[in-house]
């Protein structure tokens, strides 16, 4: 196999190269040579679309699908593809069986899409929604277990936490929180938006019942590329937002969930095809391929994170194991009350119109409390975070 350069690793994005651009966590960030995949399997498609759609789709996904439970760690009669990490919750949580008085558990730092979905099935269900209540700071991995087993009720029938939050970055014990909750007679599902291609994954061995995860965050995978992974025993009862031909056509060769999923109508499927390119280019592009990409993203981001901590004369909130390849630092106070889910602090749309540095500031855990989250990508440098820090010395002077 031919490596990619590995030398200006930056040039493999077409990311506007007068923006600094601290927040891959949000979307992503496509390389350029998955794009053009992208296109050639788009012309492909609109080149004989019969063909394309009715007798070459099913084998593309299924070596896709092959591709993806290998680096996952998954049988692929297990994973299907998704549009997003939401799409998944809301296909495993519409269709758990709820009775009256039932509750379901989350965590405060649960990402508002997820949460949204919680409190629809819920009400819906006459159910009941615990939060719990998790220390940030924190000290160690071992009180976010703690947290999670206090909070179980006799009614509890699921658990839904991030592996990675979206708010604070932190990366929780995943194994051990899915150990304890199902101890306790509690299902699993863990919401892994950015662990693929963030954290090494063996889905089989974490004790959830259901996982999901983004591909176009980490992976790099075009936008629209997701994927659910279900313990098979819980797969007759889950299925997908739009019910389509799959619903009784012959399960003789594959499964209903593999069915259900793998056609929901006419769609673009691109996006789940170009996920092998995606891991193969991505894991050229460091000698040591995807192991040695994840350590360099994780060390580039406690070194932004130490960057801006002095800048900011701050401690980190959280303790190195827990961090990924994002992280977040508490902000001096000043967030505004979010008027949509499209808010913007003032402080990040200055540091962007002032200083062309794109990075979010979340009103976290509400304001006037914000953090600053940084990402690290490949096409990131430690110079990157030394020009934030700088703006930021500039807007809150000691």
């Amino acid at each position: 196999m031919n490596r990619a350069p590995s030398a200006d690793l930056a040039a493999h994005w077409g990311l506007d190269p007068e923006v600094t651009f601290l927040n891959h966590g949000s979307f992503g960030a496509c390389p350029t040579t998955v794009l053009d995949y992208q296109g050639e399997l788009r012309a492909r498609l609109e080149r004989e679309p019969v063909r394309f759609m009715a007798r070459e789709l099913e084998g593309l996904l299924d070596a896709a699908r092959a591709m993806l439970a290998a680096f996952l760690g998954a049988r692929p009669e297990d994973v299907v593809f998704v549009n997003n990490a939401t799409s998944a919750v809301n296909a495993v949580l519409r269709h758990l069986p709820l009775e009256t008085g039932d509750e379901l558990l989350v965590s405060d730092q649960e990402y508002n899409a997820c949460r949204n979905v919680v409190d629809f099935v819920a009400r819906r269900a006459d159910a009941s929604v615990k939060v719990v209540r998790l220390p940030f700071p924190v000290s160690a991995p071992d009180e976010i277990v703690d947290a999670f087993a206090a909070a179980v009720g006799p009614r509890t029938r699921l658990a839904l936490f991030d592996h990675v939050t979206s708010q604070t970055g932190l990366v929780f014990p995943a194994a051990s929180i899915a150990a304890a909750l199902r101890e306790r007679g509690v299902r699993v599902l863990i919401d892994g938006a950015h662990a693929p291609g963030m954290l090494p994954l063996e889905l089989e061995s974490i004790g959830a019942d259901y996982y999901t995860g983004n591909l176009h965050k980490w992976v790099c995978a075009p936008k629209g590329a997701a994927f659910l992974w279900v313990r098979r025993e819980l797969q007759p009862e889950v299925r997908p937002a739009v019910i389509s031909h799959g619903a009784n056509a012959d399960d003789s060769q594959r499964s209903r969930f593999q069915l259900e999923f793998g056609w929901t109508g006419t769609d673009d499927p691109t996006a789940w095809l170009c996920v092998p390119e995606a891991l193969r280019f991505l894991g050229t592009l460091l000698p040591g391929g995807w192991p040695e990409l994840m350590r360099r993203n994780r060390a580039l981001a406690l070194r932004g994170r130490d960057i801006l901590a002095e800048a900011l004369a701050t401690a980190p909130p959280a303790p190195a194991e827990m961090i990924g390849s994002l992280a977040a630092l508490p902000l001096p106070d000043g967030g505004e009350e979010p008027r949509s889910y499209l808010y913007v602090d003032p402080l990040q749309t200055a540091l962007y119109r002032d200083h062309r540095i794109e990075v979010p500031v979340i009103p976290w855990p509400a304001p006037p409390k914000r953090l600053i989250r940084t990402s690290a990508q490949l096409y990131n440098t430690e110079q990157d975070y030394h020009l934030l820090a700088q703006a930021l010395r500039r807007m809150f002077p000691r």
